[in-house]
């Protein structure tokens, strides 16, 4: 069972798509976007925070191709963007060309291909049900040659996503539906043979696998208003590990450190309430199953 997260990062707004890497030094960090400050960072295991790019449309989901190039989303601008040497940005595909809307969390595979979900809006004042509901969006196909297509449609706002190691099932959380879905994965990056994963009776955002294929998925909140956690779930939705948090909500989480068995925890405000620099933060804990990383 998990242990007590501990604080590793303090001082953010509003941290998500973390993502944990070892780079060509071989030091291994923690790669996030925090996403109202307009930056991607990353965190060695000391807590040591360097800012990476700046993403005024908002950075949300990261993820790399094989040569190592570092792809970030730009939620307003609904692209899809490369960093470069000294964190600048080009556009490796345009999404919003696709569908019209902004996008959010992304995941990619290992031929430099990503999924990256769109959404549309709803009130976050109150709590949502009849009358306050997002629209339905979109997950996007971006190619690795830049082409975008739409790979599955009607979708209740699309978030956090996961490859399975062998790269043919996809599961994304749909947040405001309260339920994981997944999906085959064709050989040309197609989505087919749509199910329900997961239905949880509460928002999922972020989620993570395990070596066992459970994942660890990110709550919100339990009710609305209120903060959430974090269950480690089977397909299914058997709960078989939960992490519970006081006073902030839970946004994404992935597994990495130097075991993959490090739980790192992005946590912000909670939903209805308005949200402030410095109410973000990123806590840490070890678990018993590693991760897969992907992511």
């Amino acid at each position: 069972m998990a242990r007590t997260p501990e604080l590793f990062v303090d001082g953010l707004f509003f941290p998500e798509g973390p993502r944990w890497r070892v780079g060509p030094d071989g030091v291994g960090r923690l790669w996030f976007s925090d996403v109202l400050g307009g930056e991607v960072k990353r965190a060695d295991l000391a807590g040591h925070v360097e800012t990476v790019a700046e993403v005024p449309g908002w950075p949300s989901g990261l993820g790399w191709r094989p040569d190592g190039t570092l792809l970030v989303v730009s939620v307003q601008e609904g692209r899809l963007m490369a960093v470069g040497a000294g964190g600048s940005l080009t556009v490796a595909a345009d999404m919003k060309a696709v569908d019209g809307l902004p996008c959010n969390d992304m995941v990619v595979d290992g031929r430099g291909g990503a999924y990256v979900g769109s959404w549309q809006g709803l009130d976050e004042s109150i709590p949502w049900g009849p009358g306050n509901m997002p629209g339905f969006s979109h997950i996007i196909r971006v190619d690795p040659d830049g082409g975008a297509r739409i790979a599955a449609d009607r979708m209740t706002y699309p978030n956090g996503a996961a490859l399975s190691p062998d790269s043919r099932t996809y599961i994304v959380a749909e947040t405001f539906a309260n339920r994981l879905s997944a999906f085959d994965v064709e050989e040309d990056g197609s989505l087919t043979n749509r199910r329900v994963w997961a239905d949880i009776g509460a928002p999922p955002d972020g989620i993570t696998m395990d070596e066992e294929g459970c994942l660890w998925v990110a709550v919100p909140c339990y009710v609305y208003g209120g903060p959430g956690g974090y269950l480690r779930l089977r397909e299914g939705g058997e709960i078989v590990d939960r992490i519970d948090v006081d006073g902030v909500a839970s946004y994404a989480c992935t597994l990495g450190g130097p075991r993959m068995r490090t739980l790192f925890l992005c946590q912000s405000t909670v939903l209805g309430h308005e949200r402030h620099p410095g109410d973000g933060r990123i806590m840490a804990v070890e678990v018993d199953v590693p991760g897969t990383g992907t992511p």
